[in-house]
């Protein structure tokens, strides 16, 4: 009696220890990352969406569980660079996933932090698994090893890769063709053998890029007229039918490769001879780097006079000024100030130019109708005309019974501004000009007063 309920009591424990042995493992939970680079290296990936099919097809054959979906286009050589992937794994730290069904071990890894951290998530049992087209690496320490190893080929062709293209770009500049997109004035030979592609010139825009630097070495014209006459006169274009910007019109006439040379990759001190058929000489190219330095006209650098206080009378535009520096016959250099219309207003506008003294002299003939709207202004120079006024009866020792009193006339004042305009400093003229209670116009050349 005693033996057989002894036999039943070790029965049912062993059935006991039997399920706890046997019971269900956790579930699998998946996550399934699809990632795709733009990069030269993986064009012969598969797209996300192929990815994301495929994954789909092998979870539902196997009766995978994928809970959700990631995917992103981004670069793996970096480790912490990816958003979507950094997400996915706090995601499987807190417990959402504890699998990764992917289409293979590089689009999980192609650097060793990425792999590190991942590596970490399955030793902290956070993730159970990781399955590919073809494998299952689970927590073991041979299938993490075989993932390591399969990541850090991953990353060896990468590197292998990046050590093979900077050959080939030293190769390409040794026999004088610069990589990537040339210039304006030429285009890329396209080739269907690889690396025997070249450079050859523009039918259609060398003949104008050799008139720009022609110009500014020989007619000593600015950046900005070259930039008025491509726009306004040649309806000059880049190759994708855009407007050329000023920033690109200077980095062309500061580039080398108009003349042969070309550095790579830039600021890297290495330069080469190019194979390509030169649009200018070396001589003309230093030329119109002497003139741009000799005389800069970047915008906004120069101070001129009567800038901001004229209005255009033609478009009502505002008044802006420009320097030309002209060379004389007998090698003497003259400069010369022109003011015009910004043409901001009516690109078309066609206000004339006007010489600095020219209008200056206008201004002066006109001083006697004006007013000031500020009165401390005119406050000032009856001030200015008060002590010019008694220096000049002190010089000229006429006291009249010693108690003289300086009349401050109109005329005084204004023959004291004609005096400012013509001799004074450029800041006294502009604080004299903006004060004015009417505003001056140009139209046709000719200044006109306009209480609007």
């Amino acid at each position: 009696m005693n033996q057989t309920k002894q036999t039943t009591t070790n029965t049912a424990l062993f059935g006991q220890i039997r399920g706890n042995l046997e019971a269900p493992a956790t579930p699998l939970r998946y996550c399934l990352y699809a990632r795709k680079s733009s990069e030269e290296d993986e064009r012969q990936a598969l797209s996300i969406d192929s990815q994301i099919n495929e994954m789909m097809q092998l979870a539902k054959r196997d009766g995978l569980q994928i809970v959700d979906t990631r995917k992103e286009s981004h670069s793996a050589k970096d480790s912490g660079q990816r958003p979507v992937f950094n997400e996915l794994l706090k995601d499987v730290k807190a417990g959402k996933f504890n699998a990764i069904l992917t289409w293979a071990p590089d689009r999980v890894s192609r650097n060793a932090g990425d792999l590190g951290a991942v590596v970490d998530l399955m030793d902290q049992e956070h993730l159970k698994e990781i399955r590919t087209n073809g494998q299952v690496f689970k927590n073991s320490p041979n299938e993490k090893f075989l993932l390591m190893i399969l990541c850090s080929q991953a990353k060896l062709e990468n590197d292998n890769k990046g050590v093979n293209v900077k050959r080939g770009l030293r190769a390409k500049c040794e026999k004088g063709v610069m990589p990537g997109s040339c210039p304006l004035g030429y285009y890329n030979e396209k080739s269907g053998i690889r690396g025997k592609s070249g450079i050859l010139l523009d039918p259609e825009r060398a003949p104008i890029v050799k008139q720009i630097f022609e110009k500014v070495a020989n007619d000593l014209m600015t950046g900005r007229e070259i930039y008025r006459w491509l726009r306004d006169d040649v309806k000059f274009t880049t190759r994708t039918g855009k407007k050329l910007a000023l920033s690109g019109l200077y980095r062309m006439l500061g580039s080398p490769f108009y003349y042969g040379e070309f550095e790579f990759p830039r600021n890297s001190g290495n330069w080469y001879q190019g194979s390509h058929e030169p649009i200018i000489t070396k001589e003309l190219f230093e030329q119109v780097r002497t003139n741009l330095i000799t005389a800069p006209k970047k915008h906004g650098l120069k101070e001129f006079q009567f800038t901001k206080l004229i209005k255009c009378g033609t478009c009502g535009g505002g008044i802006t000024a420009e320097e030309k520096i002209k060379r004389h016959p007998d090698g003497s250099l003259k400069r010369y100030i022109y003011y015009h219309c910004v043409r901001h207003v009516d690109s078309k506008c066609q206000e004339p130019y006007i010489k600095e003294e020219e209008l200056l002299e206008q201004i002066i003939s006109i001083v006697d109708k004006i007013e000031f709207k500020d009165k401390t202004v005119l406050d000032k120079i009856k001030q200015e005309v008060k002590k010019f006024n008694e220096m000049t009866m002190a010089i000229s020792g006429g006291n009249d019974s010693g108690n003289m009193r300086v009349k401050e006339k109109s005329t005084d004042i204004k023959a004291y501004i004609k005096y400012v305009l013509r001799s004074e400093k450029i800041e006294e003229k502009r604080e004299i000009l903006s004060n004015l209670n009417s505003r001056l116009v140009l139209t046709g050349k000719t200044i006109k007063i306009s209480n609007c």
